[in-house]
């Protein structure tokens, strides 16, 4: 099943805590909580306070997605705030397998994210021991970027892997995610999309976003 994970760095932060609880209603199953540090990325988002402050808000999954370094010294503070998935970079730290145990040994689901230059093969070590893969398809540190084509075939590739080993984890894109981006990766064998100003910055509201997207991917299957 297809599933939207909407992105509250496009959210308005004047209205956050109202608007993640509209996301809920709109039927997703969880919200993306990007995390910048200025240095792994060149901006600087939310932290800790705000998973903190938005768990007791809402049943939602809270997706952390880590674009910091050394992602090591943020999963603890992150887990204990309340984050339910933690996802860090492989381009973050010399030590992918550590920091994955790191995550399992809190409690938490597990995710790894590739920047668009990063090829698929660099997840072979680590993939079974996933619950999530994020392919970034623009470059990480600002919303409202447009999609890179050429994040398809890793995409593909991706679920070419797990597909070949058995396994059963998710694919996620984060990056462009629009009404004609969004049946593409799902074609490519996506089954989690990150969207932020689709949904966010929508005319037609949250739910109304939400809905249009599923309803742009309703006719394709992963292959």
């Amino acid at each position: 099943m297809i599933k939207i994970a909407p992105s509250i760095l496009s959210a308005d932060f004047m209205r956050l805590g109202e608007q993640v609880l509209e996301a809920e209603a709109a039927g997703v199953d969880r919200v993306q909580i990007d995390v910048m540090d200025g240095r792994f990325v060149p901006n600087i988002t939310f932290g800790a306070v705000a998973i903190k402050s938005l768990r007791p808000l809402t049943r939602l999954q809270l997706e952390a997605h880590l674009m910091v370094t050394p992602p090591e010294d943020f999963i603890k503070c992150i887990a204990e705030a309340g984050a339910d998935t933690i996802i860090i970079h492989q381009e973050a730290t010399p030590h992918l397998h550590r920091a994955v145990q790191q995550i399992h040994a809190l409690g938490k689901k597990a995710g790894v994210a590739l920047n668009p230059s990063s090829p698929a093969c660099l997840l072979s070590e680590v993939l079974d021991d996933l619950q999530l893969v994020l392919v970034m398809t623009v470059n990480p540190g600002f919303g409202g970027q447009e999609f890179i084509p050429r994040t398809l075939h890793k995409i593909r590739r991706v679920r070419d892997m797990m597909q070949e080993r058995g396994i059963n984890c998710e694919v996620e894109v984060d990056g462009g995610i629009n009404l004609h981006t969004a049946p593409q990766v799902v074609k490519a064998g996506a089954n989690v999309l990150v969207a932020g100003t689709a949904v966010f910055d929508s005319p037609d509201g949250i739910a109304g976003a939400v809905q249009a997207l599923l309803s742009a991917c309703a006719s394709f299957e992963p292959t």
